[in-house]
């Protein structure tokens, strides 16, 4: 008896531990997750101790089944799987979603095997393959996903590999002029509306772009003065009418160019890509302010951004003599530098600062900073002396860009294609940070009279070997491989310099010390490191590591484009100061 009791009880505790379950909320059904990063795993529960399931791309866009803390229950391939929801954007579909087209409305097909699935996402059986060329009636849009009549029944196909007729091409028609916002980070631009062309370029969130036209999923653009393709579904797109419209209401103040020439870009930023110049003299109505910039219209219909610390304001003016503060401030980089009273090298010396000492920026004239003293009185800082915190623009030592003229210079970025290099705490590849970085510093030696050769310019994979051989083929001056690093223990970061031969030691010297100068990251040093492309290479060859994204406080500093542009300032400078010696 006192074992059937038993029996019964250890019943009832097993059917009473399946009815505890960890709280699941349901998901609606017009919600749906698309992927943030590349080759995330999707695995058979919610947490990272489950088998994967699979892999998704970035991009990829899947139906929400479920969410269990921090984990979202997706329909991939036919199955559930999960995803964790740091990794994904969420978002809820409603009717506005999906259009019908009209009876007209045609798509040809722009790539072979194209899949066809029965619903609109990755996470939908494949009912078939249309090919290059083969044109079908379009049914309904939604999204970046297209309804058509094919062989195998109605199917939907990725508006990326399809070139739309009819009345479909209705955002920015051609013959007119439209300007578009980029709304994703690390934008591909691409030769031709196709995932399979070649990638031209990479845009940030924020930036704005020239729109030619639109062509089903794809915006044609004008990047770099030539024509370039991104995903519709990235770019805000805005007439240059509408633009007109609302810079007009910002309008109420003129400023004059005191530079002797002015860069003009295409968002409010250092990052942003330069689009024109404007000269000393001339004056422009102030459409916008933001962070220290000014958007005018530099041309007839044309509108961009400048440095407004080259614009003397006419309606800032006061009668009273004190200026408005930049947010930024000038940390000095060498003990004992010079504060003078005035913007010139012969003026009397005021104040005298030691390395890592910070001072307010008041205002730039010429090449000079206005700092704001510890008894509360202003003088002069020279640009090529301090490192800047804040929205105020670097500033690169008049000259230098003499001994960089002509000079052959590779830069070998990290990684790529298969090769991820380490991935951040917080997600980031190597393999991307180290093409950045590359990109930033080739514009910045290129606008120098140097001739560059990058490596590779996309996500591509390239031996070792192939790499030096690139440094022997153009008989390079100088050779530099850039990388960031990871280690076990978290804590750790740091910036590293690597030279293998005796000759490349004293160009790991000029570089690193000005890089660390630059960033003020902590300076791990320069030493002798065994690796290939220094090793093989005859050339005059570094490796830098710069900076720990195994640190995941010290990922946020080395991603942020503050960081990215100090880390090119501070490799032209130690190249600039290599080759005088």
């Amino acid at each position: 008896m006192q074992r059937r009791k038993t029996f019964i009880l250890a019943i009832c505790l097993i059917l009473l531990a399946g009815l505890i379950q960890p709280e699941t909320r349901v998901i609606a059904d017009s919600s749906s997750v698309t992927i943030s990063t590349d080759n995330l795993n999707i695995r058979q529960g919610p947490g990272l101790s489950y088998p994967i399931l699979g892999q998704a791309q970035k991009g990829d866009r899947f139906k929400m089944l479920s969410q269990e803390g921090e984990w979202i229950e997706i329909s991939f391939q036919g199955k559930k799987g999960w995803v964790a929801n740091w990794l994904v954007s969420s978002s809820a579909s409603t009717q506005h979603d999906s259009t019908s087209a009209g009876n007209n409305s045609q798509a040809t097909i722009a790539a072979d095997g194209l899949r066809v699935r029965k619903g609109p996402g990755t996470g939908y059986s494949v009912m078939g393959t249309v090919h290059k060329g083969a044109a079908y009636r379009i049914q309904e849009i939604k999204g970046g996903w297209i309804k058509l009549q094919t062989p195998f029944g109605d199917g939907w196909v990725s508006s990326q590999y399809v070139q739309l007729s009819g009345k479909k091409q209705n955002a920015a028609d051609r013959g007119n002029t439209h300007t578009g916002k980029i709304t994703a980070n690390s934008l591909n631009v691409r030769s031709k509306p196709s995932l399979q062309s070649a990638v031209i370029g990479k845009l940030n969130s924020g930036e704005t772009v020239s729109v030619s036209s639109q062509n089903g999923g794809w915006t044609e653009i004008i990047y770099s003065g030539t024509k370039g393709w991104v995903s519709s579904q990235y770019v805000q797109v805005q007439s240059a009418q509408q633009e007109s419209k609302a810079t007009q209401r910002n309008s109420g103040k003129t400023g004059t160019v005191t530079a002797t020439s002015l860069t003009v870009r295409n968002k409010g930023s250092l990052n942003g890509k330069p689009i024109g110049s404007v000269s000393k003299g001339q004056t422009f109505a102030i459409l916008e302010e933001s962070n220290n910039w000014a958007k005018i219209e530099y041309q007839p219909g044309s509108y961009g951004w400048v440095a407004s610390w080259f614009m003397d304001m006419a309606a800032s003016k006061r009668s009273s003599s004190a200026q408005h503060s930049i947010n930024a401030s000038a940390i000095i980089l060498h003990n004992g530098s010079n504060i003078r009273k005035n913007a010139s090298t012969q003026s009397t010396v005021v104040h005298r600062a030691n390395k890592g000492e910070s001072y307010d920026i008041i205002s730039l004239k010429n090449d000079w900073y206005e700092v704001r003293l510890p008894n509360g009185g202003t003088g002069y800082v020279a640009g090529w002396i301090v490192s800047v915190d804040g929205t105020a623009p670097k500033v690169e030592r008049a000259g230098a860009e003499m001994h960089l003229m002509n000079r052959t210079i590779v830069l070998d970025p990290g990684h790529g294609g298969r090769d991820n290099g380490t991935t951040g705490a917080r997600g980031t590849q190597e393999k991307t940070l180290t093409l950045r970085t590359a990109q930033l510093l080739y514009d910045k030696l290129r606008a120098a009279g140097a001739n560059v050769i990058l490596t590779r310019n996309n996500d591509s994979y390239l031996p070792l070997p192939s790499r030096v051989g690139v440094s022997h083929y153009h008989n390079a001056d100088a050779f530099i491989s850039i990388h960031y690093d990871s280690i076990p223990d978290r804590t750790v970061r740091g910036m590293t310099t690597y030279y293998y031969h005796s000759y490349q030691k004293n160009l790991a010297a000029s570089i690193h010390s000005n890089v660390t100068a630059m960033t003020n990251v902590r300076d791990r040093g320069y030493r002798f490191g065994d690796y290939h492309v220094i090793r093989e290479n005859k050339r005059n060859a570094i490796l830098l590591e710069l900076g720990y994204l195994s640190n995941p406080a010290e990922e946020i500093l080395i991603t942020s484009a503050q960081y990215q542009q100090s880390v090119a300032a501070g490799i032209y400078q130690g190249l600039a100061r290599y080759f005088k010696n």
